[in-house]
């Protein structure tokens, strides 16, 4: 190329004439090469399926579904295990897919390529996605996109009753095991109950009863005790009179040493020697000297009394009895009547202090309940807690195990969230690739392109003038003459020849 040449458009136009014969070679071997490779490319039907997410016939508010993933999630997993090399070889010798590569790749070689090549999953909206396959064969591509379709399905339908039924078996361990616990702790909170009865927090209102019920109790016990007191004192003072009554004025000198009354029979003396012996005991203790004299006194006339009775001719104890006077016999009467009154009042009284001991024991017994109440409070409360939570944690799993039951037997009878197919694959009526247009096409863009370079290059390559201007800007001197161009005979020939 001549320096400092441009070139106008008309001599662009100049020299794609001038080098026409090149563009058209090859444009023309371009378009015959691409024909040819597409002539040779393989046809590739591709065939496709569309599957639906459809949800469970039941509505969720009555049973809720096992499985909650996302169709995207789902779609991962399902993939990854439908793609795998063990599902893939057995489709392939099922349908007997690509036999040549069979015979010359290794079976894991083939299956790689049918993964990564020619199986195709698209997620197409939130409820659905879709399955393609691509084979030399349309009905080849139509069936193997059938079955990679069915595998869809079965394969989700079986993962969910998988997940279903290992839910509802966990969920019966999980169950058991908190069903022991539960009774482990049922059991801690009735040895616990069993042990400390009566000591228990929720007793306290029965216990503090019990201690008002016991202390009235002593307080009519003290009361009844009282008035048996005030009786016997009243009965005191009736036999202290009826004795005062019975006893004769006489004179000093008359008395015995005994203090017997002279003049007096042996049993007149023993009666009166008992009065004053019941008297006394009214106001002193039975050591007493008094009590001690009157009692030997009593018994010395006992003596008495029974050696004059066991004389012949002596006159029994019921005729002297007989011999009193009737104020004497009434009065002796009324003694013995008053005596056994003292007696029964002294018995009741052993037998109220006999009570008052055993209730104010119970009392005790009842204070020292609610004191310890307190104590087995904190106790109780930790047992409780500790109840509650295996409780609450029980009935959890009960309810999330009557749940999973209803989502397997959901599962089992396939009413539940399921694949299906909304569009099922189709035979293919042309074949999809190649492009036999677009490589032809191609092919002759290709073979244009090359040939503007190898024009570019023959014209960079030309340093030859063409016309005055290259001479008149590169040589500076003025054109007087232009030769045309003489060829002789040979070389228009030869320049035929090279056309």
């Amino acid at each position: 190329m001549l320096p400092g040449k441009t070139y106008s458009p008309e001599d662009i136009i100049r020299i794609l004439l001038r080098r026409a014969w090149i563009i058209l070679l090859l444009l023309a071997l371009g378009s015959a090469g691409a024909w040819a490779v597409s002539k040779r490319l393989p046809d590739k039907f591709r065939s496709e399926t569309l599957i639906m997410l459809i949800p469970q016939r039941i509505p969720t508010a009555y049973v809720k579904a096992a499985v909650t993933a996302t169709i995207e999630e789902r779609l991962n997993s399902l993939e990854s295990q439908i793609l795998s090399r063990s599902r893939l070889e057995r489709i392939i010798v099922d349908l007997d897919l690509y036999p040549a590569l069979r015979l010359t790749l290794p079976m894991e070689e083939v299956v790689r390529r049918m993964g990564e090549n020619d199986i195709t999953v698209s997620i197409e909206g939130k409820e659905s996605f879709r399955v393609s396959y691509i084979s030399n064969d349309a009905r080849t591509a139509q069936a193997t996109t059938e079955r990679l379709a069915s595998l869809f399905i079965e394969e989700n339908r079986s993962d969910r009753e998988t997940v279903a039924e290992d839910t509802h078996a966990f969920l019966n361990a999980q169950l058991a095991d908190a069903k022991n616990r539960l009774v482990e702790q049922e059991k801690k909170l009735e040895e616990y109950r069993n042990r400390y009865g009566g000591e228990l927090p929720t007793q306290v209102t029965a216990n503090l009863q019990a201690i008002q019920n016991e202390q009235m109790r002593l307080q009519n016990l003290a009361e009844a005790a009282d008035r048996a007191r005030e009786k016997r004192l009243l009965i005191e003072r009736q036999v202290a009179d009826l004795q005062s009554d019975s006893l004769p004025v006489v004179l000093p000198q008359a008395a015995t040493a005994q203090g017997v009354l002279a003049g007096e029979s042996t049993a007149q003396q023993l009666q009166a020697a008992e009065g004053r012996l019941q008297t006394l005991l009214l106001h002193a203790k039975p050591d007493h000297p008094d009590v001690r004299i009157a009692q030997r006194t009593v018994r010395d006339l006992e003596a008495r009394l029974e050696a004059e009775n066991s004389r012949p001719g002596t006159p029994s104890s019921g005729a002297t009895e007989r011999a009193m006077p009737p104020a004497e016999r009434l009065r002796q009467q009324k003694l013995r009547d008053l005596q056994l009154q003292l007696d029964d009042i002294d018995r009741q009284l052993a037998e109220k202090d006999a009570q008052e001991q055993q209730i104010r024991a119970v009392v005790r017994d009842y204070q020292a309940k609610l004191d310890a109440a307190p104590k087995r409070e904190s106790e109780l409360i930790e047992l409780t807690r500790d109840y509650a939570t295996v409780q609450a944690t029980y009935q959890n799993l009960l309810v999330k195990r009557e749940e999973a039951t209803l989502a397997a037997n959901l599962e089992r009878r396939n009413i539940g969230e399921q694949f299906k197919v909304l569009d099922p694959a189709n035979v293919p009526e042309r074949p999809f690739s190649p492009n036999r247009m677009l490589i032809n096409v191609g092919g002759a863009g290709a073979g244009l392109a090359l040939s503007i370079l190898i024009i570019a290059f023959l014209e960079y390559r030309d340093s030859s003038f063409k016309c005055e201007e290259d001479v008149v800007r590169l040589l500076d001197v003025r054109v007087l003459a232009v030769v045309p161009l003489m060829m002789s005979e040979v070389e228009h020939r030869t320049a035929r020849r090279r056309r």
